[in-house]
């Protein structure tokens, strides 16, 4: 697993973007067995990596899975979500078709549903107390500096010209 918890950087971001996801088979029925779990981690891990995200930790039972997830800024969630799901039920069904088919409602695998919550950096009242900061007006000292600076340009020297 992926052990440096480090910002990472974008064309033009830098992120840390860490989430939980859990993923229900359809109907919660119990279909995992120790090698459909192996083999789900190993296709999480790849489906991951080519999406530019990556596996931190991954753990199941015989009728969900957990995920912890690195989720780069530039594909949005719902897609990362999907890619994992289509991509390890059609791997899952292709390759363990006698174990699960019956099993299965139809030729669903996946719930649709899915559960996903944001994980590390500040606490919410941390990030609270931030945003509520925001809302202060600008002091009108800084708001006369804006106003006696806006189009005028510096010289060589960094020298204000009149």
């Amino acid at each position: 697993m992926y052990k440096d918890y480090s910002w990472r950087t974008g064309r033009s971001c830098v992120f840390k973007n860490f989430v939980h996801l859990v993923f229900v088979t359809k109907y919660r029925k119990n279909i995992f067995t120790n090698p459909m779990l192996k083999r789900l981690h190993q296709i999480f891990l790849e489906t991951c990596k080519q999406m530019d995200g990556q596996l931190i930790e991954f753990g199941g039972e015989k009728d969900h899975v957990h995920l912890l997830v690195l989720c780069p800024p530039k594909i949005a969630l719902a897609n990362f979500v999907s890619k994992l799901k289509g991509k390890s039920s059609y791997i899952l069904r292709k390759e363990f078709w006698p174990i699960i088919k019956n099993k299965l409602w139809g030729k669903r695998f996946w719930s649709p549903s899915y559960c996903i919550v944001s994980c590390g950096g500040a606490s919410l009242n941390v990030i609270k107390k931030y945003i509520e900061d925001q809302r202060k007006p600008s002091e009108k000292k800084h708001v006369n500096q804006s106003i006696r600076f806006t189009g005028k340009k510096r010289d060589s020297r960094k020298k204000w010209l009149a």
